[in-house]
């Protein structure tokens, strides 16, 4: 039986190429068919990972910051006006042009990923060896930001990646818009384009003028560096960038380019903004924006466990109210509560400022900043005022460190014992900034110095020479409940022992306290010193702009009925 077949023509790409090129092809086909293999497989791995996730949380907002006292009392959160959802309809179109211009040109062309951006990204981080380039769309941004994805990696990435297209399919253009706007931290304490719109210019969003919605923009790649209340030079400067690069994609042409960059910039009053509550959340927002990056503010739903103590915050307050309120009647003063006498203007009226340290750690347990923050958002424990009689306890420290003797209630002739430089530089270790005069008329007070400095001094003297680094906020917590923070006492052996308890000789024992009451000889601040059983309290008595309040004996003996009267806690 014949066994003859008749021969297969070879495969058309070999009669195509010559022989020595059949091997590689037939190696190069393989490779790229395990390739595919190998691909389909990683879609399939990264799109099963990303149906885990609940897109909901996509159109969630996200939980605010919540701030505790000491205790674990919840406080009033800074944000008057709290996080609040705008609409579509309530986006100015300049606003969508501006952002279309400055973080995604292609966002209403691409699904979720833009392929031209990714592979330029791809290619300078090949180069740079690193991940300096992300390419993120908004609908990426949207993706990460919702479900807090933050660190760097080729499976963070892919992930977004797999997110961003379920949200696309998801969710509509201008939905994602919305919620990418709504869900964004602008700096400044404001969390999405509502409270940005309102802190920075004192209006809903829908109202901005186009160069605010470029301006505000322009914030977005660098909400605590460009936001314009920290630095107005820098917002303005990324304001023109997003103008350029709209001119530059057809929004607008060269001349209202020019026309918007030449608009001033009217930020909304410090008296009109509704960032803040209080003095003091006031001072623990300034401290959560030095401790975290924009990017974990942003992701939201923190816990901050603060320092303060609010049972005493409010006694403190309370009692200086009083004290004031008392000396306003006798001099036929203005009062606060009467909206035409406003911190600041004329007529004036009373001041004060009060801070207490923790001397055993640091922490702040209150911090009043000023009498009414609804009339000033001015923190007074960080003005510098003259100190006056109330210098002495330092003059006693410095000499005493100098093993010279301390003679109470005569500070010139105990301070003559060393010298002013002595002095000066002793009371610098204490944490007293200056200025202070070289001569003689130190020992009398003749230095500035704000209450905050005056607290952490006088915590030094009750913390045997060692001066604690104040702070406001001991942890933080995520969403999670995780901790991210905890906060450290630092120190510093400012004095000798023995030389902080001579210091504190000059201090008048009332009620388990011990409390030092002083003014200036122009009768213009006044300042009580007060060291409890836990805490070192500095309180400044005077008016914005120096005016005689009335007489010494005055000032004291109102202020001894204020110390009698907070007692011994």
């Amino acid at each position: 039986m014949s066994t003859w077949r008749p021969i297969s023509p070879p495969p058309f790409w070999k009669r195509w190429l010559p022989e020595w090129l059949h091997g590689p092809v037939r190696l190069l086909f393989q490779l790229s068919l395990s390739g595919l293999v190998l691909l389909s497989g990683l879609a399939f791995f990264y799109f099963m990972l990303a149906m885990r996730f609940d897109l909901d949380e996509v159109a969630r907002l996200p939980a605010g910051t919540t701030f505790y006292d000491r205790k674990g009392v919840g406080i009033t959160a800074p944000g008057g006006i709290g996080r609040t959802l705008v609409k579509r309809g309530d986006i100015p179109d300049f606003l969508v042009k501006s952002l279309r211009a400055r973080e995604d040109a292609r966002f209403f062309d691409h699904h979720g990923v833009d392929l031209r951006g990714l592979a330029r990204a791809t290619v300078r981080n090949l180069k740079d060896r690193d991940f300096t380039q992300g390419a993120s769309t908004l609908s990426m941004q949207l993706a990460r930001n919702s479900f807090k994805m933050k660190q760097k990696s080729l499976h963070r990435k892919f992930l977004e990646i797999a997110l961003t297209l379920r949200v696309e399919s998801r969710y509509s253009k201008d939905e994602i818009l919305t919620h990418y706007l709504n869900r964004i931290y602008f700096g400044a304490g404001a969390d999405g384009i509502e409270q940005a719109a309102r802190t920075y210019f004192g209006k809903p969003t829908r109202d901005l003028t186009d160069g605010e919605c470029a301006l505000i923009v322009g914030i977005i790649r660098g909400p605590h560096v460009f936001s314009p209340l920290r630095n107005l030079d820098a917002a303005i400067e990324q304001r023109d960038q997003t103008l350029k690069r709209m001119a530059a994609m057809g929004f607008i042409d060269e001349a209202r380019r020019e026309a918007i960059a030449a608009e001033p910039v009217r930020l909304v009053d410090d008296e009109q903004r509704e960032t803040q509550t209080s003095y003091a959340l006031q001072a623990v927002r300034r401290e959560l924006d030095r401790i975290l990056d924009e990017g974990q503010i942003q992701l939201g739903g923190l816990h901050v466990y603060t320092t303060l103590d609010a049972a005493w915050q409010q006694r403190l307050e309370t009692e200086l109210n009083t004290a004031v309120e008392d000396l306003e009647r006798e001099k036929s003063w203005p009062h606060p509560t009467l909206k035409d006498h406003v911190q600041g203007t004329k007529p004036a009226y009373v001041l004060f400022a009060a801070i207490t340290t923790e001397t055993r750690s640091g922490g702040i347990l209150a911090l009043i900043g000023g009498r009414n923050y609804s009339h000033s958002r001015v923190d007074c424990t960080l003005s510098r005022r003259d100190l006056g009689s109330a210098f002495e306890p330092f003059v006693a420290a410095a000499v005493a460190e100098r093993g010279k003797l301390v003679l109470p209630g005569k500070p010139v002739q105990t301070g003559r014992q060393i010298g002013p430089a002595e002095v000066e530089r002793l009371a610098k270790r204490c944490g007293i900034a200056g200025p202070f005069l070289k001569t003689e008329d130190l020992f009398r007070g003749s230095v500035a110095a704000t209450p905050m400095e005056m607290s952490v001094g006088l915590a030094t003297l009750g913390n045997k020479g060692k001066r604690p680094k104040p702070f406001l906020i001991r942890e933080i917590r995520d969403a999670a409940d995780e901790i991210i923070y905890t906060a450290t006492s630092h120190f510093t052996q400012a004095l000798s022992q023995g030389a902080a308890l001579d210091a504190t000789s000059v201090l008048s024992r009332r009620n388990g306290t011990r409390a030092f009451t002083g003014a200036t000889g122009s009768e213009r601040d006044a300042w009580t010193l007060r060291l409890g059983p836990g805490g070192a309290t500095a309180i400044w008595i005077g008016f914005d702009k120096p005016t005689a309040i009335a007489r010494e004996t005055r000032l004291k003996s109102l202020l001894d009925e204020f110390v009698q009267r907070l007692g011994n806690e």
